[in-house]
């Protein structure tokens, strides 16, 4: 190869590398992790909760807003809850965990038909999980990680 087609070439590499890097961070939501995830496991039978739904909304004034919904899946996880490629504002999200449909699919009676989880995020940027520990009379839940 002579000198002129390696410039060229390594010139035509680094300007490629920096249109990526330019458009990456043009749209940072393409490499961010989802904002909102749960997790639902079964203290009963120790194992996760597959087939949870969850719906998240937003206050809005004095309403609440449906943002999404969607299943727990068989590792009882929900890794995307928040609206994929939107970045979360701060403010007063629900968490509702329809456990009433679960347990009615497993035979089974509950005292709490839907289990709704009222978190406040502060700021923009970063990463809130809600995990919910859950049996037939009761439940516990708090900001994991």
């Amino acid at each position: 190869m002579n000198k002129y087609f390696k410039y060229s070439l390594a010139v035509a590499m680094m300007s490629v590398s920096a249109t990526s890097m330019a458009a990456s961070s043009e749209n940072p939501t393409t490499s961010m992790k989802n904002p909102i995830s749960v997790h639902v496991l079964n203290l009963k039978t120790g194992v996760p909760s597959e087939g949870v739904t969850v719906i998240l909304d937003k206050k809005e004034g004095g309403k609440w807003i449906k943002l999404n919904s969607a299943v727990t899946s068989a590792d009882g996880r929900i890794r995307a809850l928040y609206p994929a490629g939107q970045v979360i504002n701060p403010g007063d999200y629900r968490v509702t965990f329809e456990t009433g449909k679960y347990y009615a699919a497993h035979n089974e009676n509950t005292f709490f038909p839907e289990i709704p989880v009222i978190i406040h995020v502060p700021k923009a940027g970063e990463h809130y999980h809600v995990p919910l520990l859950l049996s037939q009379y009761g439940y516990s839940t708090y900001r994991g990680s």
